[in-house]
């Protein structure tokens, strides 16, 4: 009930705004805390309980009165760094999902360089997301408390938070990517999208890119901007002077699959994302027959339907048959005879597979439509093949000349196999004469 009376909120505050064309617009934005409990049972192990809270963002200055005073306020105040300027194309209400959780720097007491800043402050994370995948982007919220949190604040030791509570915080860094998700085909040059702000220039920052693959873990590239040491490669330098560390891959191979991660520090704080690229190449379908095929009654043919060079193994392949006419409005029917190769592996990682049937003319089906069907998860709608059965009737007098044809040459090949032996004989008998 509270998240409906936020997103209300939310749009009566963005109707408010003529013309309101972006989020930098926007002051406020429903979202959900997600709190930490933690407890620790017989055995003396941690045991965290997550706690979904209503809260919400709002972009002002120190001393604003909440928007939404049933809400945990989160106030956003001034800063080099605004989240809402990387945020393109969402819908509020309707694409935009709103997390914050509580940060812990793991025992790193240093204390940020940016304005204002102090010892005791505690930390807060907030993503954004985007319902459709277009983006994802994390900002770090800083906040000073009144009176000081005793002792090292971690998940041990969080400060309570009340519900109706206003919390006065900065934005002091940020990371993004616009690629959450990536498909692409073999062969082919991808760019993996990394972005980070912060509040503050000559920071002490260290990028790095990661590939996991299933338990694998190797390191593509690492940037420190103290030592300015550099590792590996794929990321331009003078792009993370700007604040991007998007990577570029080489011509991607199978090998290339798996979970990419940009990692942004600026101590105490770390940022990371991860980006999954996937691997897609789309089947190529050929049938081994003609569009029109045209057999004699009783007549058979093998019909194949070659799926080729596709990736990953999750291809279906389906047989069907469509009477002429177009049935009378009746669905087509799936052939229930198809027989099926074992999947072939090429060099290059990608796969193929054949689907056929051995085809028996008869005359009830003349004009029937034969289709092969092929779905892939490349593919958002299946790709089909078909062809046109014509069958004709025997003609009588071609029967009679074969029905003929085949008895005199049986007559013939009889009337050699006695008389070979015949003869034969006759020409032993006769070189055994004297002359």
């Amino acid at each position: 009930m509270r998240l409906n009376v936020n997103i209300v909120i939310c749009l009566f505050l963005c109707a408010e705004v003529p013309g309101i064309q972006s989020l930098e617009q926007v002051p406020w934005l429903p979202c959900m805390l997600v709190d930490e409990r933690v407890k620790f049972n017989d055995e003396g192990h941690a045991e965290t309980q997550y706690q979904h809270r209503n809260a919400g963002l709002q972009f002002g200055h120190p001393g604003d009165s909440a928007l939404n005073p049933n809400a945990i306020t989160f106030l956003v105040t001034g800063s080099k760094v605004d989240m809402r300027k990387y945020i393109e194309g969402a819908v509020v209400e309707h694409q935009l999902q709103c997390e914050i959780r509580r940060y812990s720097t793991e025992g790193i007491q240093v204390r940020w360089p940016g304005l204002g800043a102090q010892d005791h402050d505690i930390w807060f994370t907030c993503t954004l997301r985007h319902t459709d995948g277009l983006f994802v982007i994390t900002s770090f919220l800083r906040h000073t408390p009144a009176t000081p949190t005793p002792g090292q604040a971690d998940y041990r030791n969080w400060a309570a938070i009340a519900d109706r509570e206003m919390l006065t915080t900065s934005t002091v860094m940020l990371v993004f990517t616009r690629t959450p998700s990536v498909w692409v085909g073999l062969m082919k040059q991808s760019s993996l999208h990394c972005q980070f702000d912060v509040d503050h220039k000559a920071a002490d920052l260290t990028v790095e890119w990661r590939l996991q693959r299933r338990s694998e873990r190797t390191t593509l590239f690492s940037h420190s901007s103290r030592s300015g040491q550099r590792e590996g490669g794929g990321v331009e330098l003078k792009g993370i002077g700007r604040g991007d560390a998007s990577l570029t891959l080489p011509l991607t191979k199978q090998s290339s699959e798996g979970t990419y991660v940009c990692l942004v520090s600026v101590p105490p704080l770390f940022g990371s994302h991860e980006i999954a690229l996937h691997i897609m190449e789309p089947p190529r379908v050929s049938l081994n027959v003609d569009s029109v095929i045209s057999l004699v009654d009783t007549e058979r043919q093998k019909v194949v339907c070659e799926a080729v060079g596709y990736y990953p193994l999750d291809v279906e392949m389906e047989w069907f048959r469509e009477p002429s006419g177009g049935g009378g409005g009746l669905l087509p029917e799936k052939l229930d005879t198809v027989l099926y190769s074992s999947h072939r592996h090429h060099q290059d990682g990608t796969y193929s597979l054949s689907a056929f049937f051995l085809l028996h003319a008869s005359l009830h089906d003349s004009g029937s439509k034969y289709f092969c069907r092929v779905s892939h998860s490349s593919l958002r709608m299946p790709i089909r093949k078909s062809f046109t059965l014509i069958v004709t009737e025997v003609d009588s007098w071609n029967f009679l000349w074969l029905f003929f044809g085949c008895g005199f040459i049986l007559v013939m090949v009889a009337t050699l196999c006695v008389m070979l032996p015949r003869l034969s004989s006759a020409r032993k008998a006769n070189k055994r004469k004297p002359y």
